[in-house]
């Protein structure tokens, strides 16, 4: 009897490892937005928002519906992914010429606490301004990023201070809001330049 009980505390032991290595496997694996989760293959990304831009003037998601639109998240003292992602972003703008003006841009904070509407604007304005630079309360960009399903973790830095991890798609939304695809960090350029160019077409 009692060999009998250690192997069933063995087993469920093996079980709650696996259950804990998930986990952490989940956590260190953003959500994939080209994942369908609603009804006939839709994704379930976007919604309403309420946020600043660099001015500190209210911007809804109405605001950006009414044309295709690009959103990326991240943040301001990102050392690598958010600056290159928004430089590359301008260079598709350039590349995409009379066709970005039928697109709207924006790049939206996930750290608040840090990035207010005056170190947005400062910051976006150096890549292009053609973006829209959005923040907001920790509860408004905790809507929006609930709504866009991404993933944001404020992570501690050995001797104070703090850095985010995010996730790094770029959204593609058609005119009424609604997720068409996206453009992975470090995607080849002719082919995010492709799917934005198939995106202003349909507007």
């Amino acid at each position: 009897m009692t060999r009998l009980r250690t192997l069933r505390f063995a087993l469920w032991g093996l079980v709650g490892l696996a259950v804990v290595a998930a986990a952490g496997l989940w956590s260190l694996r953003p959500w994939d937005p080209a994942v369908p989760t609603a009804g006939e293959g839709e994704a379930l990304v976007g919604g309403p928002f309420e946020l600043v831009d660099g001015r500190g003037e209210t911007v809804t998601a109405q605001d950006l519906t009414g044309r295709p639109f690009v959103i990326f998240f991240g943040f301001t003292h990102c050392p690598d992914i958010c600056p290159t992602s928004l430089f590359e972003m301008s260079q598709w703008i350039e590349a995409l010429g009379p066709a970005a003006d039928r697109m709207r841009f924006a790049f939206v904070t996930v750290d608040p606490q840090r990035d207010t509407p005056a170190v947005m604007r400062d910051y976006v304005a150096a890549f292009s301004d053609r973006i829209i630079p959005l923040t907001g309360t920790a509860a408004q960009v905790e809507q929006v990023l609930d709504a866009y399903r991404v993933y944001a973790e404020k992570v501690p830095l050995e001797g104070g201070g703090y850095t985010m991890d995010h996730s790094a798609f770029v959204y593609l939304m058609d005119a009424r809001g609604r997720y068409v695809t996206h453009i992975a960090y470090g995607e080849d350029s002719e082919r995010a330049v492709a799917k934005l160019r198939e995106l202003a077409a349909g507007a």
